[in-house]
């Protein structure tokens, strides 16, 4: 009888097969190619940063691979802590943030070096967390980028959805005062909150409209036809007339 290749998962009778780090990590490799490595390479924020590696696996073919495994939670951390940003994107919709506590979420986001994970993540783990107020408060302070970027992108939904006990006049002065230097990464989600500011609160919108016309965040943004640019005077004044 031939012996079963390393790395290839067990499967039982009825069950997924058990997959391993170094299985998954050969099936994404398999699936990278040049186009989406060189298209990840540069994007905002300065592409992938040092340290980390990637195999340019398409977004709709890591969403695949989940499908396949299906919710593993310590597979997902393993695949985390390899730094590859594939297998990072693929432990997003495989972790279990029920699982995970304040102190677990505030390691894999200080540990974050692509945007579309910071992003993944806060999808699927952060927005939903029990603590994500408390960590809110705690990263609109921090001097992590990828943590000051969870926690404007927290407080963007608490503008839209759930105000109460924001001090919106004061977002806007932090705004004003500290977009137009933050980090590429971090500027994103402040801009999120800034329209979001605009689009939800009539009496603050001429004032977040005027913010961003005086910092011009975005404003040369390249917008595919039919996409909202995200430079704030444009998003608000779009989003508000659909609005009516």
């Amino acid at each position: 009888m031939a012996k079963k290749a390393a790395g290839t998962p067990t499967k039982t009778k009825g069950a997924k097969p058990t997959q391993t780090v170094d299985g998954v990590l050969e099936q994404l490799k398999a699936l990278g190619n040049e186009a989406t490595r060189k298209q990840n390479a540069k994007w905002a924020y300065g592409g992938i940063q040092s340290g980390a590696t990637q195999f340019g696996v398409k977004h709709g073919d890591i969403r695949m691979l989940a499908k396949t495994i299906g919710p593993d939670h310590a597979l997902a951390l393993s695949l985390w802590d390899t730094r590859n940003v594939d297998a990072q994107l693929l432990a997003c919709l495989l972790m279990k943030p029920e699982m995970l506590s304040a102190a677990d979420v505030d390691r894999l986001v200080r540990s974050i070096t692509f945007a579309h994970v910071a992003d993944w993540l806060h999808t699927n783990a952060i927005k939903e967390h029990p603590d994500k107020e408390a960590l809110r408060q705690q990263w609109m302070t921090a001097d992590n980028c990828w943590s000051a970027r969870a926690g404007w992108g927290i407080t963007s939904g608490r503008v839209a959805k759930s105000p109460e006990g924001l001090d919106l006049p004061a977002l806007l002065d932090r705004i004003e005062a500290e977009m137009g230097s933050a980090a590429p990464a971090v500027q994103w989600t402040m801009n999120s909150t800034l329209a979001a500011i605009g689009i939800n609160h009539p009496k603050l919108r001429k004032r977040a409209i005027a913010i961003g016309e005086k910092l011009g965040v975005y404003r040369d943004y390249p917008c595919s036809k039919g996409c909202t640019s995200p430079f704030a005077p444009i998003w608000i004044n779009e989003m508000v007339k659909r609005q009516g």
